[in-house]
């Protein structure tokens, strides 16, 4: 069995408003997990890019009696690979299912690694008909507004609110941590514009996190697709980008 590297060091994890000393497990210089509480981790992958430069990729680890639910992927199966290798050598955990946030890579450019391993996966309707249309991996289950599911006794809601950073983003809830896993739909707190537009839905993009703003306003943490975690504050950050956004275009 070929060992992993792992270095385990202690760092400081910016939250908005808050900072708080999590630890961080290093697999590698490209692949890190944070603990936040109970078994749901965070996963961060750097990409280089030309377009973009060096930038992180945010995820969600929720594990339990040996097996995972991954929320979105790294943007390859490689790294994909990476983390369930770790997870199964070191901690002895499976992958089982994948919850895909939309239809971009930083989304599902593992899918077609966790399919080969035989783990299921859940996105909208309107990812699934996009993945088909564009010749990508495709989910194995779909739901239109909404879709809640136990792990290992462990809720999990996710749902469409409706469009913004893509016409498909969905948002992801744990009721008992009270983690808001928002991915791309949120913006971070250092974010100074909207990113990437290509496949965006500005016009729609306030309502959208107003609606997730009035069904999770007990979240504790949200965590958005890019940079460092944050409280709901996050939200009313990426209306006022929106809303900045929409005013500079229109002058």
């Amino acid at each position: 069995m070929k060992a992993l590297a792992i270095t385990f060091i202690w760092s400081m994890f910016l939250f908005t408003n808050t900072e708080a000393q999590s630890d961080t497990i290093v697999i590698n210089k490209d692949l890190q997990l944070i603990h936040l509480q109970d078994s749901v981790f965070v996963h961060i992958s750097w990409v280089d890019s030309k377009k973009w430069g060096r930038f992180s990729n945010n995820g969600l680890l929720i594990i339990k009696n040996g097996e995972a639910v991954m929320v979105d992927t790294p943007m390859s199966n490689e790294q994909t690979k990476e983390i369930c290798d770790y997870l199964n050598i070191v901690w002895e955990v499976k992958v089982r299912a994948l919850i895909a946030g939309h239809f971009h890579e930083d989304c599902i450019g593992g899918l077609e690694y966790l399919q080969s391993i035989g783990a299921k996966s859940l996105a909208s309707n309107l990812t699934i008909a996009k993945c088909q249309e564009e010749g990508l991996p495709v989910p194995s289950i779909g739901f239109d507004k909404e879709y809640d599911c136990l792990f290992n006794e462990l809720p999990i809601e996710c749902r469409f609110f409706g469009a913004g950073h893509s016409f498909d983003n969905i948002t992801i809830w744990l009721p008992q941590q009270k983690i808001l896993f928002g991915g791309c739909l949120v913006k971070a707190a250092h974010a100074r514009n909207l990113g990437n537009l290509s496949h965006a839905v500005v016009d729609d993009w306030d309502v959208t996190i107003e609606k997730v703003q009035y069904a999770y306003p007990e979240a504790v943490m949200v965590i958005p697709g890019h940079g460092a975690i944050g409280t709901t504050d996050l939200l009313s950050h990426t209306i006022q980008l929106v809303k900045t956004y929409r005013t500079q275009k229109t002058n």
